[in-house]
Formats: C-alpha cells, sequence, structure tokens
C-alpha cells in the first residue's frame, strides 16, 4: 500500500463564501464543516493559504481550523512579517512560505530561494523556533533546492504547474524528468518531499514517475469535483488512486 498523503486546499471553499458573505452568521459554505468533509473522505490534511489581499481564507478560519481539526493544519503564507507573527501565534503544525503577486489569479511558481535566501532563512528559524515544521514552494531546479537547505527548510513542496499545465507529452516528459531530479536532491539532502499545484485526477498518475513523494497538495480540482459528487466522495476516490503510488 502507498504511503503517499494527500493534503487537501479548502482556499476555494471560502472563495465561494467571500463572494456572497463576509461575517455574516450565516456565511456559507462552512469552511470547518468542508474541512472535516475531506478528512472523513481520507485527506491527512488540510491547507489553507492566508493571502496579504484575504482574498479567500481569513484571519478567523486558520484559528477556526487549528482549534477544531484532528489532522494538521498546514498554513501557506508570503514571507511577510504581519502574516509571520501570526503564525507565530497559532502556531499550525506547518507553514509552506510561497511567494504571491496582487494580480495573479493563483500562485504562478515557486519562491526564488536562491534571490531571497538570507531574508527566508531568519524567518524559517523563527518558524522553528516557535516548534512550526516549515516548507518552501520551489520550482523543480536543483539550485532552488541548493537555497532552501541553506535557508533550513524541513521540507520543500515541488510546484508541479509547469508540467500540469503542459501542452503535448514531450513537454509532460520534460518537466517529469525535472521534477525526478529535483525529489532526488532533495531527498539526499535530508528534505521532505512533497508537491503540489494544478494536479488532476487525469494528470496524477504521470507523478508516479517521481520518487521519494511525501504528501500531494490538491485544492481546485477536489473543489471542483465536489460539486457534483460531494467533497467526501471525492477525496475517497482521489486517495484510492493515490494508492498506485509506489515510493522507491
Amino acid at each position: 500500500m502507498s504511503d503517499l498523503k494527500l493534503g487537501v486546499n479548502i482556499d476555494h471553499v471560502a472563495t465561494i463564501r467571500e463572494a456572497r458573505y463576509r461575517l455574516e452568521k450565516q456565511a456559507e459554505p462552512n469552511v470547518l464543516f468542508c474541512a472535516n468533509e475531506a478528512i472523513r473522505g481520507g485527506a491527512d490534511s488540510i491547507t489553507a493559504h492566508l493571502r496579504e489581499d484575504r482574498r479567500h481564507i481569513q484571519d478567523h478560519d486558520i484559528v477556526t481550523l487549528k482549534e477544531n481539526l484532528n489532522v494538521p493544519l498546514n498554513l501557506e503564507m508570503a514571507n511577510v512579517q504581519e502574516i509571520v507573527d501570526f503564525a507565530i501565534e497559532i502556531k499550525p503544525k506547518f507553514i509552506c512560505l510561497v511567494p504571491e503577486k496582487r494580480n495573479e489569479l493563483t500562485t504562478e511558481g515557486g519562491i526564488n530561494a536562491v534571490s531571497h535566501e538570507t531574508d527566508l532563512g531568519k524567518t524559517i528559524k523563527k518558524l522553528k523556533d516557535a516548534g512550526i515544521m516549515v516548507s518552501l514552494f520551489i520550482d523543480p531546479d536543483l539550485d532552488q533546492i541548493r537555497s532552501s537547505v541553506n535557508c533550513g527548510a524541513n521540507m520543500v513542496e515541488l510546484h508541479t504547474g509547469t508540467y500540469a499545465n503542459a501542452l503535448n507529452n514531450e513537454a509532460m516528459d520534460i518537466e517529469i524528468q525535472r521534477l525526478v531530479l529535483a525529489s532526488e536532491m532533495a531527498h539526499e539532502e535530508g528534505l521532505q518531499v512533497n508537491a503540489g499545484h494544478g494536479i488532476t485526477s487525469a494528470n496524477l498518475e504521470g507523478l508516479f514517475e517521481v520518487p521519494f513523494l511525501s504528501e500531494l497538495n490538491v485544492g481546485h480540482h477536489l473543489i471542483a469535483r465536489a460539486l457534483a459528487i460531494g467533497l467526501r466522495d471525492t477525496v475517497s476516490k482521489f486517495k484510492e488512486q493515490m494508492l498506485k503510488y509506489t515510493n522507491n
């Protein structure tokens, strides 16, 4: 049996809520309820991205999730002092540092650990001193792996968006090889290897060529399919497909 774990990103549950409600008591859909439905379907952790612009997940969502979940909370966030301070106060099990642009629809690529090694290192030390395990969301690039090690990260999450958006098999194969090499190097350096962005039921099994994967983080695809069959069944079916992965 595969030991590959699934982190379910629930940002877009809050996206739907924020389209109609803010803090009203009747606000729906309920983020905590949906997170628990994902857990009932087999989610091993819940991921939520607290963006600077608060376009979906709000501070109170993070507090509620941290206080009520029976699986680890993975907080995605930019390296911004306000949110770093909030994270240290809340103390989620995991934090994944990601880049942010105000006008992007979603995260467009990995954080540049090479260019921001010093600043990231300082933040990672603060978070680790607070007892939080830290991941960097990076492109599958060997220089980014080296800098992640230098920064003191516990984990990396390899950006799979370029693979997911590849237009043909040749482009997909090139991206898979990049992911393979990055994962091998990260594993050799003692980093836990996760992956995420754009993963769907259709492209999932192509990632099974990548060794040493510990966890996949999947959001939009699962929330979209849940509109048809419910989140619990959606997550359950996805986890069943993940069982084919063999961690080399």
